[in-house]
């Protein structure tokens, strides 16, 4: 596909494309902050539910990162369509007030099932992330949006640097004010958009709504649409699953490998949004414009394998900090993929595109928390042939070579691509 509906795209947007990037930067950093609060105290609660049983909290916890993703699948391709005949806008602002309201039930649930209803609402709201790329593919003319996609990208760094900081500081202090401060966030973050953030897929751009293409099964016939968006779609799955490694199974993992607090898996976490930050806010445009999208995105690729082997073969918590910085140059392949991905499609597609691309990553979650969580909890048990805490980082390097090998025949599908 030419650049030209693209470039048609981003001229038509140009009266909020100053302002736009800040705007979704802010949007998405407050998302991020909101998470990564949650992020270092959810295990822990899990835990304290089923009597500090680490074992069968990975177990736990596995289903609730399977049941998100789910509900992920299902609804992403009927946000993605909505937003592609209503606007971005709507999309973004119901996603975060109903985000807000899931952090409040969370943040009382007195049992393990009040927590699972509200993992199962947030699978449902959090669609701002990939309705924000959409908006981003609205404003921005293609050879452009690699940059772009990494710049807001750091704003993911940004959330992880202050947001698990802070959830491991409240968790010490309570372990449901993280809860709280979430929804906090969640609500600033509704706010600002509803009285700041404008509208960017202009009405004549907007295309009819139609359940054929809402559902996950006709949005994922978008990505078949052709075999370089097909190639793609199939990296980002295997990308996406092997990164389901982190939020199922790192907190559990340093907790029983390292003996860390919530306090100290806080101030990783925020490493690791440190060192993500640079490599997307700084590294992403330059390293692009010197090997290309296709080379950046291989790059990243075996980077993230690389780092995975460390975070896996670490016996000691200072070494696993080695792994940070190698894996955080994983993201530039994903700022070089989306690119990719958004000028094979029509702008009136963008949402569907990403509405179709969450649900690729929603069923490499649905797999993910019980592949990753249950091999943690096998190599950790009494049954296992060997006594491997880090398995299942290093079955997350593997998936990385197996990605790495298929995006080399996927990318030759794209030199049609400028």
């Amino acid at each position: 596909m030419s650049d030209g509906p693209g470039e048609a795209t981003a001229s038509a947007a140009a009266p909020v494309r100053r302002g736009a990037v800040a705007f979704i930067f802010v949007t998405i950093l407050l998302d991020m902050l909101a998470i990564g609060v949650i992020m270092p105290i959810l295990p822990k609660l899990v835990e304290s539910f089923v009597g500090n049983d680490t074992a069968h909290a990975a177990r736990i916890f596995g289903l609730f990162g399977t049941a998100w993703a789910l509900m992920q699948f299902v609804f992403s391709p009927m946000l993605g369509a909505l937003s592609d005949r209503f606007g971005r806008r709507p999309v973004v602002l119901l996603s975060n007030f109903g985000l807000a309201a899931d952090y409040v039930l969370m943040a009382l649930a007195p049992s393990l099932t009040w927590l699972f209803i509200g993992r199962l609402i947030s699978g449902v709201t959090s669609a701002s992330i990939s309705t924000a790329f959409a908006y981003i593919s609205d404003i921005t003319p293609p050879e452009q949006r690699a940059a772009v996609f990494g710049r807001i990208g750091a704003a993911f760094g940004a959330g992880f640097i202050l947001g698990p900081a802070l959830g491991g500081l409240l968790g010490d202090i309570d372990p449901r004010l993280p809860f709280w401060a979430a929804a906090a966030l969640s609500f600033a973050n509704a706010l600002y958009g509803l009285f700041v953030l404008p509208e960017s897929l202009t009405p004549e751009k907007r295309a009819p709504f139609r359940w054929t293409s809402a559902n996950p099964v006709g949005a994922l016939r978008l990505l078949r649409s052709n075999a370089a968006l097909a190639g793609l779609s199939i990296v980002n799955f295997i990308a996406q699953l092997a990164h389901v490694v982190l939020p199922s199974t790192f907190v559990l993992y340093a907790t029983y490998r390292y003996g860390w607090d919530s306090k100290t898996v806080g101030l990783t976490l925020a490493m690791v949004g440190i060192c993500t930050m640079v490599a997307q806010g700084l590294a992403i445009g330059p390293i692009v414009r010197l090997l290309g999208e296709r080379n950046a995105m291989l790059m990243g690729l075996c980077c993230g394998a690389i780092g995975f082997v460390i975070l896996g073969a670490a016996p000691t918590g200072p070494l696993s900090w080695l792994g940070i910085p190698v894996l955080s140059l994983w993201g530039i392949s994903g700022a070089a993929m989306q690119s990719l991905m958004t000028r094979l499609v029509a702008p009136d597609q963008q949402g569907q595109l990403q509405g179709a691309t969450a649900s690729v990553q929603s069923v490499s979650q649905l797999v993910g928390p019980f592949l990753f969580t249950l091999t943690f909890s096998f190599f950790i048990g009494t049954s296992a042939p060997l006594h491997l805490p880090g398995a299942p980082f290093l079955l997350a390097a593997v998936l990385m070579v197996i990605c790495v090998a298929i995006a080399v025949r996927a990318l030759a599908a794209t030199k049609t691509v400028s």
